[in-house]
């Protein structure tokens, strides 16, 4: 029993009792602590929703290079904003990219904004973003110039050429087709660049591009109301007189394509262009800067031949000039022959005469829709034809000229016709065809046959009369050679030194000479007496002696 007792629990009277003690504030001191956390942590939700800024949506295609709560958005290179979320849309053809931006970018929350993802690009204006490779890619932007408040953006795909706020002006250039140009192409003024593309659409009826630039500021000045733009992509080349010439604007025009402008020789308007004005984009710029064509005129001719080598835009050319273009070359079928001739459309500029247009006007009058007519009436009846001549004889290309032809039949023409037909002749080709066929006609005459058998005939007598001539008169012919050359060698004898005949012909050479000295003395001495043919010639005088006194004075005589 007592060892039982030992280890059992003592009882309550002998415990110590617990003392509750009353603060003095009427509340517990270890309510405290939470209460400064609750308030610590409303300040700092405060402090965030005061601080911070708008929060904003921007859909791009794809996400590629973009990272939720690492990626920054950044204007002029200074962070003001950073993605938070990410999440693909519905009809999976976006990514909506979520942005908290700055309390001090509430400007980029606006209509008008944009934005984009810059990344590494190598496109016509040249290489960009290539600081991204260490720092990663971020969303660039751009803000508008309303006020506005919008929370849904859609990114832009590639960066914009121009920036809001950047000094400068905007045009529109019109053209059949884009050819090599793209955003970003640059555009020049004096082998200069001074501005850009910034875009190109389509026009509404699908039948040209419409191209919008901007020229940088204060070059934009340069741009007057008859300013010329032209495509200056890739070299243009030339061969003339003066040789093979090749220009360009630059390098970066050749591989990516470019327009340059510039204002018209010549007295022209030189008032700067308001901004957006249009204007045409022409090919080159030869033709850009030439005289205005004027009004077009469309003509239709009808060849009766193949037109093998002609198309579309092939030149017209009025007495070397040119003066159109060929815009449709089509198959006509004329029942009566059973023929297919060729329509040939083209469109031609009378202006492109200069003096000769104004001159003819003057002589033809009437108003602008008969006067063309009545002028193509004039000339037609002066021999003015069509004519699809070489332009190239290594390619065989065509074009059309429009001469005079004094030998051309006179034909019917009616000037009050839509459209205007100019009457055809035939081509150089054609005529060297008929030429030939005329030959070959002339060659189909002849008559081989007989000539052939005459000529055999005549073979044959020849045949016996060389017959004749080997067995009969050649064996004479060598005898009387034979013969000759006896006889030339007698003479050969007869004419040696030694011999008799050479000894009297020597003989008989001495006598003339004596006789030849005998008649000069006998002239000389008439010359000096010519009285002897009377008289007679007299006795000679006797010889005189020389004396010493008669040397002496012949001596002293001067």
């Amino acid at each position: 029993m007592s060892d039982t007792n030992v280890g059992s629990t003592p009882p309550d009277d002998d415990l110590p009792q617990p003392v509750v003690r009353k603060s003095k504030l009427g509340f517990s001191l270890i309510w405290v602590v939470p209460i400064v956390a609750a308030l610590v942590g409303i300040s700092l939700l405060v402090s965030h929703f005061m601080s911070a800024g708008p929060q904003i949506t921007v859909s791009f295609l794809t996400a590629e290079g973009i990272e939720a709560g690492k990626t920054q958005v950044k204007y002029k290179n200074v962070v003001i904003g950073k993605v938070t979320t990410m999440r693909l849309s519905r009809d999976r053809t976006h990514i909506s990219v979520m942005i908290d931006l700055d309390k001090d970018a509430r400007a980029f929350a606006t209509k008008g904004t944009r934005y984009w993802v810059v990344r590494p690009r190598i496109g016509a204006s040249g290489v960009s973003g290539i600081d991204t490779l260490l720092s990663g890619a971020f969303i660039g932007a751009d803000a508008g110039d309303s006020d506005q408040e919008q929370n849904d953006f859609t990114g832009l795909e590639t960066p914009p050429a121009v920036t809001h706020g950047a000094p400068g002006r905007r045009f529109v250039l019109h053209a059949g087709d884009l050819g090599s140009l793209d955003i970003g192409s640059p555009v020049y003024y004096r082998r200069i660049q001074v501005g850009r593309i910034v875009s190109y659409e389509l026009d509404k009826d699908g039948k040209g591009v419409s191209l919008q630039l901007f020229i940088d500021g204060p070059n934009d000045r340069f741009v007057s109301k008859d300013s010329r733009f032209w495509n200056a992509s890739g070299v243009d080349v030339s061969l003339g007189a003066d040789g093979l010439k090749m220009n360009t604007q630059s390098l970066a025009t050749v591989i990516a394509g470019g327009v340059a402008f510039q204002d018209p020789p010549g007295p022209h308007e030189t008032e700067v262009a308001p901004e957006m004005s249009e204007y045409t984009l022409f090919n080159d710029q030869a033709t850009a800067l030439a005289p205005p064509d004027g009004k077009p005129r469309y003509i239709r001719m009808r060849f009766e031949h193949s037109l093998r080598g002609l198309a579309v835009d092939a030149p017209v050319e009025f007495l070397g000039v040119k003066v159109g273009r060929v815009v449709s070359v089509n198959l006509d079928y004329d029942p009566e022959t059973h023929s297919f001739p060729v329509v040939v459309g083209a469109l031609v500029y009378p202006q492109r005469l200069g003096q000769a247009q104004e001159k003819l006007a003057k002589a033809v009058g009437g108003d602008d829709d008969t006067l063309f007519p009545r002028i193509m009436a004039g000339l037609v009846a002066h021999g003015l034809r069509a004519q699809a001549r070489s332009g190239n004889l290594l390619t065989g290309q065509l074009y059309i000229a429009l001469d005079f032809d004094p030998k051309a039949k006179k034909v019917s023409f009616d000037p009050n016709a839509k459209p205007v037909e100019i009457p055809t002749t035939p081509g150089d080709f054609d005529h060297l065809q008929e030429q030939i066929s005329s030959i070959v006609d002339k060659v189909e005459k002849i008559p081989f046959d007989s000539i052939g058998r005459n000529l055999d005939g005549s073979l044959k007598e020849l045949h016996g009369t060389l017959k004749q001539v080997n067995g009969d008169l050649l064996p004479e012919a060598k005898k009387t050679l034979q013969g000759v050359n006896r006889t030339v060698g007698t003479a050969n004898d007869a004419l040696s030194e030694n011999s008799p005949l050479q000894q009297n012909i020597a003989n008989t050479l001495e006598e003339l000479q004596r006789t030849v000295r005998s008649v000069r003395a006998f002239t000389d001495y008439l010359g000096r007496h010519p009285e002897a043919l009377l008289r007679g010639r007299g006795a000679d005088a006797p010889p005189k002696i020389a004396t010493p006194s008669t040397k002496q004075g012949k001596e002293e005589q001067p």
